[in-house]
């Protein structure tokens, strides 16, 4: 049987943090780890904002990755939907305002928890959603980006 997908919070300390800037850290550290990576934007406008960062991200860099299914041999797919998470994908990083759902398909489900009031309840519900099937869950303060 297949160890239970982890789920990590990383939860924002201030709003002026950025959320995409975060996802595109921990894209980079999976993807140099030999992960698969996929971010659930939640919205076009997410997307693309993403999208632009990972072209410079790290400043000076290039993250290598793809909308959707674009191009199977990007290590980092950007995803409008959940239906659009292939099984490939062994690392979500959600930035939607819903749970991934049947998140056990994955490793590890990095959950991205801004400081605005409306995302941290949100937030919280994916929470009790997720310990509610008996997921393993940690959650992590970050406090610069």
């Amino acid at each position: 049987m297949a160890d239970p997908c982890q789920v990590d919070f990383y939860v924002l300390a201030d709003p002026a943090l950025s959320a995409g800037r975060l996802a595109c850290s921990l894209c980079l550290m999976a993807w140099e780890q030999g992960h698969r990576v996929a971010v659930l934007a939640g919205d076009e406008q997410g997307a693309s904002a993403l999208d632009e960062l990972m072209w410079d991200y790290p400043p000076g860099r290039f993250l290598p990755h793809a909308f959707g299914a674009e191009d199977a041999a990007a290590p980092v797919s950007i995803v409008l939907a959940p239906d659009q998470l292939a099984q490939e994908h062994d690392v979500i990083i959600n930035l939607a305002e819903t749970a991934v759902p049947e998140p056990d398909r994955f490793r590890r489900l990095l959950e991205i928890v801004p400081a605005d009031a409306r995302q941290r309840a949100a937030s919280r519900d994916k929470f009790r959603q997720y310990r509610n099937q008996g997921l393993s869950l940690a959650s992590h303060d970050i406090k610069n980006v």
